[in-house]
């Protein structure tokens, strides 16, 4: 990978081999890091996105190249950079607010 991945973009990461409930394969994945991060660290965080819709309040509905589907927050993971293999996107800012929104809420102390 010859470039540094943003926020809010949507790249396609290998994620296997993963382990018991993690969601698997070579997907979609919205990056979550901050651009900061991503250019001075090898792991970049991400989470990976499905068409598959759950009713979960960790679940982002989205919009990308014509398909319905949600980002994972309860998915959220640091894959090293070797992983992503190329840039497909990015999302809404609409999307990406409501992806910050539950990022935060799910972080913070009640």
């Amino acid at each position: 990978m010859n470039r540094t991945p943003r926020r809010d973009e949507v790249w396609l990461v290998s994620l296997d081999p993963t382990h018991g409930a993690e969601i698997q394969k070579t997907r979609p994945c919205l990056v979550v890091s901050p651009d900061e991060m991503n250019r001075h660290l090898q792991t970049i965080i991400v989470v990976p996105m499905t068409t598959t819709m759950r009713p979960y309040p960790t679940r982002v509905p989205v919009r990308f190249q014509g398909k319905s589907g949600q980002a994972a927050l309860d998915q959220l993971r640091a894959v090293d950079r070797h992983r992503l293999v190329r840039k497909l996107g990015a999302i809404s800012a609409s999307a990406a607010q409501q992806t910050s929104v539950v990022l935060l809420e799910m972080f913070s102390r009640a």
